[in-house]
């Protein structure tokens, strides 16, 4: 009997145990259930989240250029029609408040210093991301950028559009460049994209400021296909693209060996001429 008792009794202690267990179980579960919702939306999975304002680059993609825009003039035009070389594309919003404008302006003092031909080396396009923007104002926009160039610029090659939605939304998707609406204005990155004629993505320069080497070494870049001047070729040679820090860089060792190779080699032919003289004098 009293061993039975014994039983019941630890058996009713190990019951309560366990009932204190799941309590304490049941609070955690209530205390941590609201962090958790905060932190993690009802439902939530990856393709649900927004992309994150800025560049998400797509080095190497070849753009759909079906997407139609209206020029500065008010003109229909399709993007395949107008990429037919080396195109800085750059997008904008010409009612910006913020960083557009510094961004032309520079865009403008790169024009006035890169020692390429405008409209046969490269030409620009300039996109505006607010589908409610007119080719009127376009237009004036143009015309004063163009008006504070400092080297002469065929109107034609430097095109200022405006489009719907869709159009805007399909092309910014194609490159990477993720911007949102806030209010009436626009939280968007800062960049230049190249592209070759055929589309393909070629560079990103991004920030506020470029430097003028590095649009030259990324529109020749761009240029590839296309039968170049021989200091280009030396020049690509010479200097390559640091993906960490975004700019070209001299390829010191790849030179240095090139010298040596050169040196050896020239070396090996002297020799060998130098002997065959020799030879050549013995014998006779």
């Amino acid at each position: 009997m009293r061993c039975l008792n014994s039983t019941i009794l630890s058996v009713g202690s190990a019951a309560g145990m366990f009932r204190i267990y799941l309590k304490t179980c049941l609070v955690f579960f209530l205390l941590l259930l609201p962090a958790a919702l905060l932190n993690q939306p009802l439902f939530a999975n990856e393709t649900g989240r927004e992309t994150p304002i800025g560049l998400n680059e797509q080095l190497g993609r070849v753009v759909n250029l079906d997407y139609t825009f209206v020029n500065e003039q008010g003109e229909n035009v399709r993007l395949r029609d107008l990429v037919d070389r080396p195109t800085i594309l750059n997008f904008v919003y010409y009612n910006c408040p913020g960083i557009c404008t510094p961004v032309l302006g520079e865009l403008q003092n790169m024009i006035d210093k890169v020692d390429l031909e405008p409209g046969k080396d490269y030409r620009i396009l300039t996109i505006s991301i607010n589908e409610d923007e007119t080719p009127e104002l376009a237009a004036r926009k143009k015309a004063n950028y163009v008006k504070g160039l400092k080297r002469p610029f065929p109107e034609e090659y430097w095109t200022w559009m405006t489009g719907d939605s869709a159009s805007i939304k399909g092309l910014t998707d194609e490159v990477g460049f993720v911007f949102r609406r806030t209010g009436n204005d626009f939280a968007h990155p800062a960049s230049l994209i190249v592209l070759s004629k055929s589309g393909k993505i070629s560079r990103y320069l991004p920030g506020v400021a470029f430097n003028q080497f590095d649009v030259k070494m990324a529109l020749l870049e761009a240029s590839e296909g296309r039968v170049g001047p021989t200091i280009a070729t030396v020049i690509k040679f010479c200097f390559s693209y640091d993906p960490a820090g975004r700019k070209y860089v001299f390829n010191f060792l790849k030179v240095v060996a090139t010298l040596m190779i050169v040196f050896a080699v020239g070396f090996v032919v002297l020799i060998s001429l130098t002997s065959k003289r020799r030879n050549n004098k013995e014998t006779s």
